[in-house]
């Protein structure tokens, strides 16, 4: 094995299991000022570097999504090519976006917390006291 393999597919592991937990809440995200085309969706998750993903898993969550009542679609002559499926927020997918938007400040500085080294944990928690 090389060196730093293990690691590297640990980070790997981890990133997948990260983006796994939070792309269905950035997908919703990106729906919330107005509707979306799936590659237009890939696009945006691309352009953020971590968030970038495949049509094999966006297509599928949407499709989830739409079963779940998050989003409906309906379907948009274009320009450009054949028509496209737009998909846009319900009323329940903008609720559970914004659920979603009150829990991750939390859990995120939570995280921060925990990966911070110990001495700056504590150092932390004394600034806090005083």
């Amino acid at each position: 094995m090389v060196l730093g393999e293990a690691s590297h597919r640990a980070a790997s592991k981890a990133e997948s299991q990260l983006r796994k937990g939070v792309l269905e809440y950035c997908v919703l995200a990106l729906m919330r000022d107005g509707p979306r085309y799936g590659v237009e969706l890939l696009r945006e998750l691309e352009e953020t570097g971590a968030l970038a993903t495949s049509q094999g898993t966006v297509y599928p969550l949407l499709s989830r999504l739409r079963r779940d009542e998050l989003v409906v679609t309906s379907w948009q002559e274009s320009t450009s090519g054949p028509p496209r499926r737009y998909y846009q927020l319900t009323e329940a997918g903008h609720a559970a976006l914004g659920e979603f938007a009150g829990i991750w400040p939390r859990f995120r500085d939570a995280v921060d917390h925990l990966l911070a080294p110990k001495t700056g944990r504590i150092q932390a928690s004394e600034g806090a006291e005083r």
